[in-house]
């Protein structure tokens, strides 16, 4: 690919990097949550959400659980303004949540950011300015010192106006587009800041490092961040916060790596959404956590329900393929991956399994509201026998016969591959059924009458070609002998191979179904057939008789 050439590494390493974080191996606590849906995210849609739209995103965060949200960028436009004012002037706030705004370095923005604020129970006012080379050369034209000066006196200004307005007010710094700045320059600022608002115990000081436009590999991010937080003054009481960006794919990662390195706080999105390619996903790093057994203090039990939410009020999309959230996520449809996760489910249910271990299922698809026979295993022409087993079992009881599988696996591939499209149990349904139960009939069996004589002894009236003819027959049970009398009025000879049977559910009332299988003399293919009544007899007796009919009508008799 041309032009190549013209790129170069854009990020800096620490002088002295060290690598920590290398040596673990998974995140055991969950970071505190920001939400920045209701400002990043909010700032990356084409539409931007109005107040009352706003409010519903709001209450929805709420809900899952997030005790930190960004709500906006009051001093950008009048919408934003309101919406903090109606948070705070309806009492929409719960006690233990924390609303969060942010605002560039410039007096009057912060001045503006402080009034609509003002009364609001807590509160974190967002403080940045750009500190990269870039920034430094080519927008602003000022000197390394001039630069931390914009940070120090925005400081300073945020610690004078929180002692004039209501409520507990939280002060963060961010250095933006820390990607491009030099790492110990970009301390050296936070640190200056830190100088000026003194953070206690009681009164902790938040210092988010953002990855504006992400630029690095994951672990050059956490190297860095591994520096920051090991040269941060006050770091006792300093919240170290990221807020990572998805330029390369890989927020998640960044973010992941960036706690191992010693963050203590995430900002993010619902589904990664964010000007660009996006935010860091809070969804998928929260679900990752959740599938190795921490739980990440979220509440995504209903991740259908908060979808639907999303994509209504913000016109975006949650792709099928998205992480934990999208349609497609937890379904299978090739044949291997069905067949495994069969097995899986099955010997889960016969080891009474504590932990969730089943092939190709991360989680549970019912943690986070999905069900096994919608949303697991799902049948096209890719599918095989084990997955449209495992459907039928699931959503109508249909127990097959291990032999009888593989023929029923085809003949739904065969249908879904010549309609062109995705089968659905109802239409597995229905097919089984035409195939194997509503059989054209060469012949039938009205009629059945048994007497117990060295065995059993048997009258069975066979109708065809529009009459009725009583045969008698003997075997050594009821199924036995009707078999012996088909094959002895039609002069067939085969052999009654596999006979199965089951109740449809668990009721006292419940339906029996029989599968038959018949093997004529010289081959080794069976022909099915299966048939549904009250009576396990006449059930028997109905799956045989579409047995051998689906035979004569191969052997055009």
């Amino acid at each position: 690919m041309k032009g190549f050439e013209k790129y170069q590494k854009t990020y800096f390493m620490p002088s002295e990097a060290t690598y920590d974080w290398v040596k673990k191996d998974s995140i055991t606590e969950p970071p505190v949550w920001c939400s920045v849906d209701l400002r990043d995210g909010n700032q990356a849609l084409i539409e931007p959400m109005s107040l009352e739209e706003k409010v519903e995103f709001f209450k929805m965060l709420v809900k899952i659980g997030f005790k930190e949200i960004e709500v906006g960028f009051p001093a950008a436009s009048e919408t934003e303004y309101n919406f903090l004012r109606t948070l705070i002037d309806r009492k929409l706030i719960p006690d233990d949540v924390t609303v969060q705004v942010l605002t560039q370095a410039r007096e009057h923005i912060i001045r503006k950011t402080f009034e609509a604020v003002d009364g609001a129970p807590n509160a974190v006012v967002h403080v940045y300015n750009s500190t990269s080379v870039a920034q430094r050369e080519q927008v602003f034209r000022k000197s390394k010192e001039e630069i931390k000066k914009i940070a120090v006196d925005g400081a300073k200004l945020l610690k004078e106006l929180a002692a004039e307005v209501k409520g507990n007010i939280r002060f963060e710094y961010s250095p933006e587009s820390f990607h491009g700045t030099e790492v110990e320059y970009a301390v050296e600022v936070c640190n200056a800041v830190l100088d000026v608002w003194q953070p206690q115990a009681d009164a902790k000081a938040i210092i988010n490092i953002p990855s504006t436009v992400e630029n690095a590999m994951p672990h050059v991010f956490a190297t860095q961040i591994e520096y920051v937080s090991k040269h941060l003054k006050y770091r006792d009481n300093v919240v170290l916060s990221l807020h990572p960006h998805n330029d390369r794919g890989c927020g998640v990662a960044t973010a992941e790596l960036g706690v191992l390195a010693g963050a203590d706080r995430i900002e993010g999105t619902l589904f990664g959404n964010g000007e660009r390619t996006g935010n860091m996903d809070i969804v998928t790093m929260a679900m990752n956590m959740y599938s190795h057994g921490v739980d990440p203090k979220l509440d995504f039990s209903n991740m259908q329900e908060i979808a639907d939410t999303y994509e209504r009020l913000t016109n975006m999309q949650v792709s099928m393929r998205q992480p934990y959230a999208g349609e497609l996520v937890f379904t299978a449809f090739s044949g291997s991956h069905q067949d495994a996760i069969s097995k899986g489910m099955a010997y889960r249910e016969e080891k009474n399994c504590e932990y969730w271990t089943v092939p190709y299922l991360p989680i549970d698809p019912k943690d986070v509201g999905r069900t096994y026979d919608s949303d697991v295993i799902r049948i096209n022409s890719q599918s095989g026998r084990g997955g449209v087993s495992y459907v039928l079992k699931n959503s109508f009881g249909l127990i097959l016969p291990d032999k009888m599988k593989e023929e029923v696996g085809y003949l739904m591939k065969n249908v879904s591959d010549h309609r062109h499209a995705e089968l659905s149990p109802e239409d597995m349904r229905d097919v089984f059924k035409e195939t194997y139960v509503d059989v054209d009939k060469k012949f039938d069996v009205s009629e059945c009458h048994f007497k117990q004589k060295d065995g059993i002894g048997a009258e069975v009236t066979i109708v065809a070609d529009g009459k009725e003819t009583v045969v008698d027959s003997h075997g050594n049970g009821r199924l036995n002998a009707v078999n012996h009398a088909i094959k002895k009025y039609f002069n067939l000879d085969y052999a009654l191979d596999v006979y199965e049977e089951h109740s449809l559910s668990k009721r006292s009332d419940a339906q029996a179904i029989s599968y038959v299988g018949i093997k004529p003399a010289g081959q080794e293919k069976l022909y099915w057939g299966a048939g549904t009544d009250d009576d396990i007899i006449k059930s028997s007796i109905d799956a045989l008789v579409n047995a051998v009919n689906r035979y004569m009508e191969n052997k055009q008799f």
